[in-house]
């Protein structure tokens, strides 16, 4: 039995703060507590904009990768909410395996291995949910959220439960 818990799933945010922010404040209002960012913040302060919302936030980062230092000063300051994974993140959230990355290539072939129940990805810009027959007999959920920059694409998160592995490609408010 794996623990109801939602997450918001953003990526390619390319120093748009303002809207990375209003991505999270919603998927927080709808009760998300965990949130992975596929890659692409670029700038450290970014991320900044997260700190007051509160929720955990696991950063890998993507081909524009921006100040890795800065970006490793943020996640050890005292009280950062920023989790910085470097290239590729593997976490168990709720009792279940997910990997995070930039590039889908990866990770498609890394939820066709059927050791992940959540691979998530970015760099497209294009929003996708899909089941990806694994090697195990299964399928595996892969999430790309698009990007929440709106560049090339209109502004998206993605919005799931852990439990049920249902998720859904949400519009980023706009003020």
């Amino acid at each position: 039995m794996f623990t109801t818990l939602k997450i918001c799933i953003v990526s390619d945010s390319h120093d748009h703060s303002g809207l990375l922010a209003a991505a999270v404040k919603a998927a927080a209002a709808q009760g998300a507590q965990a949130v992975i960012h596929c890659g692409d913040v670029i700038g450290a302060n970014t991320l900044r904009a997260l700190q007051c919302i509160g929720l955990p936030v696991h950063v890998v980062h993507g081909n524009n990768v921006g100040d890795v230092m800065a970006m490793m000063r943020l996640a050890a300051e005292p009280g950062s909410v920023v989790r910085y994974h470097g290239n590729d993140a593997q976490l168990e959230i709720a009792g279940r395996r997910i990997f995070a990355i930039h590039y889908p290539h990866i990770a498609q072939g890394m939820a066709a291995t059927g050791e992940w129940d959540l691979v998530c990805c970015g760099h497209s810009h294009q929003a996708l949910i899909a089941r990806i027959r694994n090697v195990k007999g299964g399928e595996t959920l892969l999430v790309n959220p698009g990007t929440v920059a709106g560049l090339s694409a209109p502004p998206t998160y993605a919005l799931g439960d852990l439990a049920t592995l249902e998720f859904s490609i949400e519009q980023v408010p706009r003020d």
